[in-house]
């Protein structure tokens, strides 16, 4: 009993640190884990049967399938599909004009990897809500470069940082809740057996 309830806390930490570590893939970004075999080989058809293309013009912003499958990580393709992982919230797929347009539509900011927004990881936090930043061109750009700060008047970093210590806080208080409440019914069942036992 005694080795279950100190166990416990260790398993629990050791999933969520192995779940930290591995939440990421080396899939290319938009593309939905499960076609990971479909993306692995050298040349791929479009899944339409329209063309095919090699592996280098993956996500290379210019649309080789009418239905988008080779442009699932940019907004090349109309027709295209973009995929939020949003590890620790629901992930959900977007058109693929809404990439890299100013607009944090996956709540882990990965539709904005390479446009003038800094998205905050929100999955955590309940994650199902678009973040909208004004867009303020090259003043933005240059206030990065020089280490600029915010309309808050915090860096960008600072902000980053502390919304991922926030996300961990958030995670470790989950799993001593867990811890709590598992250790409270085995106490429990321990209990209830040492009275039958008298």
């Amino acid at each position: 009993m005694e080795t279950t309830l100190t166990l416990l806390p260790t398993l629990l930490l050791s999933f969520f640190f192995f779940h930290l570590s591995h939440s990421s893939t080396d899939l290319p970004i938009g593309i939905h884990p499960l076609d990971a075999k479909y993306y692995a080989s050298e040349v791929i058809k479009c899944k339409d049967g329209s063309n095919s293309f090699t592996k280098d013009r993956l996500n290379d912003d210019f649309c080789d399938c009418i239905d988008g499958t080779d442009e699932p990580g940019t907004a090349a393709c109309p027709a295209g599909k973009f995929y939020c992982r949003n590890v620790g919230s629901t992930p959900k797929f977007l058109f693929s004009s809404r990439v890299n347009d100013d607009i944090c539509d996956c709540c882990d900011g990965s539709d904005e990897y390479d446009s003038n927004v800094n998205c905050p990881n929100t999955c955590v936090m309940g994650g199902d809500f678009s973040y909208q930043t004004r867009r303020y061109g090259s003043r933005s750009k240059h206030l990065d470069r020089i280490g600029g700060k915010n309309a808050n008047g915090l860096n960008m970093d600072d902000s980053a940082r502390r919304l991922q210590g926030l996300k961990i806080l958030v995670l470790v208080q989950v799993v001593l809740i867990i811890i709590f409440l598992v250790s409270r019914k085995l106490y429990r069942r321990s209990r209830s057996k040492r009275r039958h036992l008298r």
